[in-house]
């Protein structure tokens, strides 16, 4: 059975909060900006790195991708500095459309409810109830 945390997820969590630090204070590409990476999947030899990424403005990913890949030379080579592993990883980046469609969900599930209540006649706010004093006598 293989560990909980094996040393291939540690140094994967190790290089994305390292990738995270370097991309917020010393990557200077204005496409950039602002970006959550959001994991990072090596292989098992440690030559490549997928690192996932999400933004505030999805219709800017390609110029996203492209600063990144303008900068994956200098983080490689910071990263390498700072990690201590035998082989310093390619770095590959990947839009994470997971909270986009995460959110795209919720909205549809509310407008489902509240297509539903509509549709039986309820209210809007399943809490208008609860602003009503409950100690006062009705």
């Amino acid at each position: 059975m293989p560990k909980e945390y094996s040393r291939g997820t540690r140094v994967a969590e190790q290089i994305k909060r390292e990738l995270a630090l370097m991309i917020q204070m010393e990557v200077k590409d204005p496409r950039v900006g602002f970006i959550s990476l959001t994991d990072v999947e090596l292989t098992p030899d440690y030559a490549h790195a997928k690192v996932f990424f999400t933004c505030l403005h999805p219709e800017e990913v390609d110029a996203i991708i492209a600063g990144l890949r303008r900068a994956s030379i200098f983080l490689r080579r910071e990263l390498g500095r700072r990690v201590r592993i035998h082989t310093t990883p390619e770095l590959h980046f990947v839009y994470d459309a997971s909270v986009e469609q995460g959110t795209r969900m919720s909205a549809l599930i509310d407008k489902t409810l509240a297509d539903d209540r509509a549709a039986r006649g309820e209210p809007e706010d399943e809490n208008e109830n609860e602003n009503e004093n409950p100690s006062e006598p009705t």
